[in-house]
């Protein structure tokens, strides 16, 4: 197996996205664009890749961890400088160095596998990925001779007529022989702009009698670079429909996917219907024969088997199997629901759990609460947890009746069987099996 050494350049400063933010870690269907490049990298090599680093170094290193080896280009003096940055680290190490970028994240290690592949079997100084389109993107000309071999790349910016009308393109993607390239870096020269590319290897590769190979790609939008928010854009949309064709592939059913918006992070299993306008996020997790929107966000959450949610917002929430939300109902973070409960709409839960088969039928609000089996809680039932310091826990055990329009000021507990008259505020603990009403509540015999 060929032992390839891969670099992915992350270290432009990406003017053009006007951000504050480094362009690598901008984000694509979830993920910081950077991590693509980075997990592609690694299905291609067993060591961890290269990531050349400079604007936004420390904020790089942060977001990809330990995923990669990283190397600083202090100066930015062009992509063959920052090459030549991991010469010290690289050299000896590999049979092939693969050169990608972290603004390309639609490259997929198939297109990578068979560069290396290309690369290997001409025994060529380059292989170099090339895209055959009308729109030439401002990308340079691959100019070949007579006999079809690559003889050089002209920047558009000082192409001729004649070679402006070519329509095979640069993608400035490069497979190396590695032992050529590590001693041919040093001989690049500064370009009138003061930079050192890349590029200019092809023509001394050409002129030194080496092999120059290109595999020719057809898919112009897997080989978009991101230099701003148009682009971002497009490559949102094109990674969305990958990855919605994906999970219907995988037995997830999409009632529209041009109006379902999953993220790279969702994990999704068979059988799940998923309606338009929904948005799945992060770490979310949904189960088998769920069906989820339409008009509904999950985020961060963790939702069973055979559960149904309505036009609702589910954020750092555990729901279990059976459970029915909304609509226009709002599970917070630490929502936990158990198996079969209820939450009907215009309902409120935040780092709360819900026991089996409980059911919060609309217009309620419980926060910092544990609520035990089977109990019911009424229309407009709030949780009066915060006294403008401190969050205080309400407890509801097993079989209780909540009746509408109550309020539990916590610190308080609802023993089990017990219940409430509407319009109660509970100011104090409520035995078992025993009814209060009123303002604020007591037993009849008080």
């Amino acid at each position: 197996m060929t032992k390839v050494a891969v670099v992915i350049l992350a270290a432009g400063e990406g003017t053009r996205m006007k951000s504050q933010v480094p362009k690598v870690l901008h984000h694509l269907a979830g993920k910081p664009m950077v991590c693509y490049a980075v997990e592609t990298a690694t299905r291609l090599s067993a060591d961890r890749p290269v990531l050349v680093v400079g604007y936004g170094a420390d904020r790089v290193r942060q977001t990809v961890g330990e995923a990669a080896i990283y190397v600083e280009q202090t100066e930015q003096l062009g992509t063959g400088h920052a090459v030549l940055q991991t010469r010290s680290l690289l050299a000896g190490r590999s049979q092939a160095v693969l050169v990608c970028y972290a603004d390309m994240p639609l490259l997929t290690a198939d297109t990578l596998g068979r560069l290396v592949d290309l690369q290997q079997r001409s025994g060529a100084a380059i292989a170099m990925l090339t895209l055959k389109a009308d729109d030439p993107m401002g990308f340079g000309r691959v100019v070949r001779g007579t006999d079809g071999r690559v003889m050089a790349v002209v920047e558009e910016a000082v192409a001729t007529p004649a070679q402006l009308s070519i329509r095979e393109l640069n993608a400035g993607v490069y497979c190396f022989a590695a032992d050529w390239l590590w001693s041919r870096l040093p001989d690049l020269r500064l370009s009138p702009k003061g930079e050192y590319y890349l590029t200019d290897l092809i023509a001394i590769a050409v002129a030194g009698g080496q092999r120059v190979e290109a595999l020719v790609s057809e898919d112009a939008e897997e080989l978009l670079g991101i230099n701003n928010r148009v682009h971002l854009a497009r490559a949102e949309a094109i990674m969305r429909r990958r990855i919605n064709e994906q999970w219907m592939l995988s037995g997830v059913t999409l009632v529209d996917p041009a109006t379902t918006y999953i993220e790279a992070t969702v994990q999704l299993s068979p059988d799940t219907i998923i309606y338009p306008n929904t948005y799945l996020q992060g770490a979310t997790i949904v189960g088998s024969g769920c069906e989820i929107g339409p008009n509904t966000l999950v985020r961060d959450s963790q939702i069973g088997e055979r559960c149904v949610i309505r036009a609702s917002v589910v954020e750092g929430a555990r729901v279990e199997d059976g459970v029915d939300i909304g609509p226009f109902s709002h599970l917070r973070k630490g929502a936990h629901l158990g198996p079969g409960v209820h939450i009907g709409n215009f309902g409120e839960i935040k780092n709360s759990y819900l026991g089996p088969g409980t059911k919060m039928g609309h217009f309620s609000y419980l926060g910092d609460a544990t609520v035990g089996a089977e109990v019911n809680i009424g229309a407009g039932t709030i949780t009066c947890n915060f006294d403008g310091q401190r969050k205080h826990q309400t407890v509801i055990e097993d079989g209780a009746f909540i009746g509408s329009d109550t309020m539990l000021v916590a610190p308080v507990r609802i023993g089990a069987g017990a219940k409430t008259g509407a319009g109660s505020v509970v100011t104090r603990d409520v035995p078992p099996n025993t009814l209060v009403y009123g303002v604020p509540a007591r037993t009849k015999s008080q």
